[in-house]
């Protein structure tokens, strides 16, 4: 992203890395803020920045089985493309599993954790947020769907306390397990 950054608005790499944490923090994603920023082009940004070797990522099929267990459906919802969500869940052997991937684009741009991105997906999908739950590594990902009514499930190894997080794991599979 870094590199993108600096080939898209010709600054030295030092302020590359500067601002791509800036927008992060500001806008939810770096794209939203080269986007409002410097009305950058969405599409080649997202085509070039998730051109990601994944031969180091091994399929899960514990977490895989626990996935195929949960009722209801199963989407993914990402700040990145739909297409590197599919590499991703190709990689870690869950291809297959969700009824639909949703990239930032089907959010018309708008990243995570702007509600309206979420309201967008959520009408996209048919999703009654009282009746699904949102897992998701980013907290602040997380307030917006509280917010609508979802259960919340923080997944990272550090847990974050706040009032919009309604689990914590660091273990995705075994907290599934637990769940069904």
């Amino acid at each position: 992203m870094t590199d993108y950054v600096v080939q898209a608005i010709g600054v030295e790499r030092a302020e590359a890395d500067r601002l791509r944490s800036h927008y992060w923090r500001q806008y939810g994603t770096t794209l939203a803020g080269l986007m409002a920023e410097h009305d950058l082009d969405p599409d080649p940004y997202l085509h070039a920045v998730h051109q990601v070797d994944m031969s180091h990522m091994d399929p899960d099929h514990e977490l895989a089985a626990h996935i195929r267990s949960l009722p209801g459906r199963r989407i993914v919802y990402t700040n990145g493309s739909a297409p590197y969500a599919e590499r991703v869940l190709a990689a870690r052997g869950l291809t297959g599993l969700f009824d639909a991937i949703y990239g930032v684009e089907h959010a018309g741009y708008r990243p995570k954790p702007e509600q309206a991105a979420f309201e967008t997906i959520f009408a996209k999908d048919g999703i009654k947020a009282e009746n699904a739950a949102m897992f998701e590594d980013d907290p602040r990902n997380l307030a917006a769907p509280h917010a609508m009514g979802m259960r919340t499930v923080h997944v990272a190894p550090d847990p974050h306390e706040a009032e919009h997080i309604h689990h914590h794991t660091d273990d995705l599979t075994g907290f599934l397990a637990r769940l069904v």
